[in-house]
């Protein structure tokens, strides 16, 4: 119960910072660097050591990288058919098809799911959301918003000095090999303030307006992220006869609310801005509601 107390206190905190300027516009990002620099590969190179090399670790990448083909034909299809601009259809292939896999993911799922779920949380978020995110984002960024040519070699670079990455790709050489205690509890530490960081950031970043004529995408959008995701991962998990923790925390991964991040690049793409931030901030609220149904089903 705690924490999802915090979840909501953090956010909350966030929101009225912003809402009373407190903190400087670019607070968020500043937060956000922290976890991304500092807090995650903590996190990372804490929890990877811990697994073992088996069956287990495919699931939750083999899961992430289906939920999201899938999701993104759908996406694709729908807009299509309803004709929605190019502006909105390069918006939803971003803020309906990437989930928020960590910043939500990580304290959301371990209140579920318990910290025994945390390494499968970051195989799910570093090989299955990040690599989606440098490769599939940057690809449907620079297709719907004409601003630059597609550089697979841009996009190599960002994967691999990623901070998260570098540390998965470190930790991975530590699996079954335990870190001395003083070095352990040093990155415990560092790692624990991924959760009241990382989610003042998304109160700081929270925009609630909708604009009237973009309600139909909107809904689409949070209908697919939200509804049709994780069904497609339990379709997946029932059809292998999975049933074990890495099935559960992926099928609770596909269900998180959309990027955070997915929404920024939308965004600073000219992707419907307004559009991408209500999605994105309607679709973290609305998300507690539909993880503690999906919880139910798995």
């Amino acid at each position: 119960m705690e924490n999802f107390v915090l979840i909501l206190l953090a956010i909350a905190i966030g929101y009225g910072l912003n809402r009373f300027r407190i903190f400087p516009e670019d607070a968020a990002a500043i937060l956000n660097k922290f976890v991304i620099y500092i807090s995650l590969p903590a996190m990372v190179l804490l929890q990877i050591p811990k697994l073992t090399f088996s069956i287990d670790i495919i699931i939750p990448v083999l899961i992430a990288w289906l939920v999201i083909i899938i999701t993104a034909i759908i996406t694709l299809v729908v807009s299509k058919l309803l004709r929605f601009t190019k502006e909105v259809t390069g918006a939803l292939m971003l803020v309906a098809v990437l989930t928020n896999s960590s910043f939500l993911g990580i304290p959301i799922i371990n209140a579920y799911l318990g910290t025994e779920a945390l390494p499968f949380i970051l195989v799910y978020d570093q090989m299955g959301t990040f690599l989606a995110l440098a490769t599939y984002g940057i690809f449907v960024t620079s297709y719907y918003s004409n601003t630059s040519e597609i550089n697979f070699r841009i996009m190599a670079v960002k994967v691999f000095t990623f901070p998260p990455f570098i540390s998965l790709i470190i930790a991975l050489f530590f699996v079954g090999t335990p870190f001395p205690d003083v070095i352990s509890k040093v990155l415990a530490t560092l790692a624990n303030t991924i959760v009241p960081i990382a989610l003042v950031a998304v109160g700081l970043q929270l925009q609630l307006k909708l604009p009237g004529h973009e309600i139909k995408p909107f809904g689409i959008a949070l209908f697919i992220k939200l509804i049709i995701a994780p069904m497609i991962a339990l379709a997946i998990v029932n059809m292998a006869g999975w049933s074990n923790l890495a099935a559960s925390v992926s099928v609770m991964e596909a269900g998180m609310a959309p990027m955070i991040t997915a929404g920024a690049m939308a965004s600073l793409a000219g992707l419907a801005p307004r559009l991408s931030s209500a999605i994105v901030g309607y679709g973290i609220l609305i998300s507690f509601f539909t993880t503690a149904v999906l919880f139910k089903f798995i």
